[in-house]
């Protein structure tokens, strides 16, 4: 079967090329076609094009790259007609992949999407749309089980694959020295964000600041000229999360990531004023939606603090990382947590399941 896959960011670059190899294990006979990153080209070759072309957060950025988007959204459609695939996999980035949905639809073309667009948080009005353009939903998070349910949206269940990703990862500590890890996030406007506090910070710290580049990044998207306390290592993310005596997280996949892998962590969040503005309109609206990380949503309490916005400032982060790093106790209800994140979230093999069921999905309806 010809399958196309589209991740428009590091987080869904990951979990497709996990799928891809599922894909190629259960499929031996399967083609593909995808836009990704550098994790699913060193799987299968067929790239098309590179998310970090394309990457955007919020509004603010949304409005600033409209043209980009737009130009993208014509090359990919193009495409998508041209390849013919049997199957159109959406991983994730519902900006972009909601409208290729809609057309997918529209032209007749199934379409899987896998890692579900947050509805139980924000634009709730999509789940309509889901139901609509969607044959089928891959969810990832067993609080979208119940969510997904009502809503009267066809999805199936496999566990998360980012268990697959933690525990068959060869851990090789990156640096002799202690240090506090720095997650920044993927995203040049994030990236942007997070780095002048953080900097801040590193100057404060009695050791060192070691921070993980994203893929798809370079050195000059990071700002810590005039800080001898810090150095940036590309492709160490997970070593640099499992040596660090305790890592500052912008609030993602990462901070999920860490919680698997076991770094007492801080998340932290920043965006522009438009988009926070946005944001808070929503969350008023969503009263269930206390948390913006992964793992507290999972266990639905605060396992770890996080700083938003303005909360985000250079005491506040110290502080917490004084504990973290100082108290115990404190650690070691944080590590017992993980524990529960960890097994609410099922076993492995999720990735390898997953790409069975859409497999027999494609040869059930053909």
């Amino acid at each position: 079967m010809n399958y196309y896959l589209i991740a428009g960011e590091a987080s869904g670059d990951l979990h497709g090329s996990n799928l891809l190899k599922g894909l190629v294990a259960k499929d031996p006979d399967a083609r593909f076609r995808y836009w990704g990153g550098d994790m699913m080209e060193s799987v299968a070759p067929q790239l098309v094009h590179h998310y970090r072309e394309g990457a955007v957060m919020g509004l603010s950025d949304t409005i600033e790259k409209a043209g980009k988007l737009l130009e993208n959204l014509r090359e990919c459609k193009k495409d998508i007609i041209e390849w013919k695939p049997d199957v159109v996999i959406l991983i994730d980035y519902p900006g972009f992949n909601m409208k290729i949905a809609r057309f997918c639809h529209s032209k007749g073309i199934k379409v899987f999407y896998y890692i579900a667009p947050k509805t139980w948080a924000s634009r709730s009005w999509r789940n309509r749309r889901i139901k609509k353009w969607v044959d089928r939903l891959y969810i990832v998070f067993p609080f979208e089980i119940e969510y997904f349910e009502s809503r009267g949206i066809p999805f199936t269940y496999k566990g998360n694959p980012l268990l697959d990703a933690v525990d068959t990862y060869e851990f090789s500590k990156p640096v002799e020295d202690r240090y506090i890890a720095l997650l920044p996030g993927s995203r040049k406007g994030e990236i942007s964000r997070m780095m002048p506090i953080c900097m801040e910070i590193a100057d404060k710290l009695g050791c060192k600041l070691l921070i993980a580049g994203a893929p798809g990044r370079s050195e000059k998207d990071y700002q810590i000229e005039g800080h001898p306390n810090v150095q940036l290592l590309f492709g160490r993310t997970y070593d640099i999360l499992k040596y660090a005596d305790a890592a500052i997280v912008n609030s993602g996949t990462a901070s999920l990531e860490a919680a698997l892998i076991g770094t007492p962590q801080v998340v932290c969040w920043s965006t522009s004023k438009l988009t926070a503005f946005v944001a808070r309109k929503i969350l008023r609206v969503l009263k269930n939606v206390k948390y913006i990380s992964l793992g507290n949503l999972i266990v639905d309490r605060p396992v770890f603090k996080e700083f938003i916005q303005d909360d985000f400032n250079v005491t506040n982060v110290l502080t917490e990382l004084s504990r973290l790093c100082g108290d115990n106790r404190y650690r070691s209800e944080m590590e017992k947590s993980y524990e529960e994140i960890r097994s609410r979230l099922g076993g492995r093999g999720a990735s390898d399941a997953i790409a069975l069921a859409m497999i027999d999905e494609l040869k059930q309806n053909k």
